[in-house]
């Protein structure tokens, strides 16, 4: 990417996400390949009078420990992790995949992930966000040259507009109108080729996810009552996680539960992280994607649960702000198309239908 853009990108991290403050430590965590990134971001940290903190991942390493490893190393967390979670003002993590073929045993990488949620909840009290580097493997997945996805990573984020922070500002404001609609029910409804699924949502509070925490971003979430998702589910795209590609998922809820689940690709690795903890069947968030800066399925989660005209539910850890209480070492977003026929209905009154919200 040219230099300017990422230097737009880390200022955009660095100002508006993080609204970083003159003697602030700052962790920059990310695989080698997003180098230029977190290079551009650790100027930023640097020009704000910050302290940044650099770690640097081998592509394949963690794999490599999940397959080879015992037990005992997979399960182990450094003491100097927590330390360091502990200690800093702020965290950001850049993700950068660079393969579709990974081959880590889905039930060891479970028992990985598992070990890490306490850290995970010391590292959610600071103040984070999370981005994507765009690698030639999201480009592959997304259907276009690297150029193309560079450029898709740009408009996502607003990077191409004059003024980003502007447009951010505006997207929030549009939807806080939607959270105006929908905050008083009780009930949601989410109607979609394949799904039919409801939710009790009483006494659950929205979050406007205006950019943030996550960049890009482009939703409103809340967490569902834990034990009131019931009916079916169905992804119609294809998802990266973990390097792990899944195709075909379906899933059946009852009482908040997913009791059956599916996919034609990847129903191994599916089934592993459902079964990680007892709150990984569980459902931890409902989310409603609002961004229109992301227009197209790209396979990434980070960018496809923000399309405008999808929903997403998301099984494992709820967001204590929602009022969500479901815990697990899991936090996964399945995303549904609602433009083609989909309805979201609040209280059994439709509010969106066909991707298209009645906001006046």
């Amino acid at each position: 990417m040219q230099a300017e853009l990422l230097r737009r990108w880390a200022d955009l991290l660095t100002d508006y996400c993080l609204a970083l403050q003159p003697g602030e430590t700052v962790l920059i965590s990310a695989e080698t390949i997003a180098e230029p990134l977190v290079n551009a971001v650790a100027q930023a940290v640097i020009r704000k009078q910050c302290i940044p903190i650099v770690r640097l991942e081998i592509p394949g390493l963690t794999e490599y420990l999940i397959n080879h490893g015992t037990n005992d190393q997979i399960l182990a967390v450094p003491t100097a992790s927590y330390a360091e979670a502990g200690s800093i003002d702020a965290r950001i993590r850049i993700l950068a995949e660079t393969s579709i073929k990974q081959t880590a045993d889905p039930k060891k990488q479970a028992l990985f992930d598992k070990a890490r949620e306490p850290l995970r909840r010391l590292s959610s009290r600071k103040k984070w966000v999370l981005t994507q580097y765009p690698t030639a493997t999201y480009a592959e997945l997304a259907g276009m040259n690297l150029d193309e996805y560079e450029a898709f990573v740009c408009s996502a984020m607003f990077l191409d507009q004059a003024d980003p922070v502007a447009a951010w500002k505006e997207l929030g404001v549009r939807q806080s109108r939607v959270i105006d609609l929908i905050k008083t029910a009780s009930s949601v409804k989410l109607q979609s080729k394949g799904t039919d699924l409801t939710f009790d949502v009483s006494g659950r509070f929205w979050i406007n996810s205006d950019g943030r925490r996550n960049m890009p971003s482009g939703e409103i979430f809340t967490g569902p009552v834990e034990t009131s998702a019931t009916g079916k589910l169905t992804c119609s795209q294809p998802v990266l996680r973990d390097g792990h590609l899944l195709e075909g998922i379906t899933m059946i809820f009852e009482k908040g539960k997913v009791i059956e689940a599916k996919a034609k690709t990847g129903q191994d690795y599916l089934r592993a992280m459902i079964a990680m903890d007892e709150g990984a069947a569980f459902v931890g968030e409902l989310g409603i994607g609002l961004n229109e800066g992301i227009d197209r399925f790209s396979g990434s989660i980070l960018y496809d649960e923000k399309i405008g005209g999808t929903a997403h539910v998301a099984l494992g850890s709820s967001y204590p702000e929602t009022g969500g209480t479901n815990q697990s070492g899991l936090h996964w977003d399945f995303i549904i198309d609602m433009r083609a026929g989909g309805k979201i209905l609040a209280d059994n009154k439709v509010l969106c239908h066909n991707g298209e919200w009645v906001l006046d």
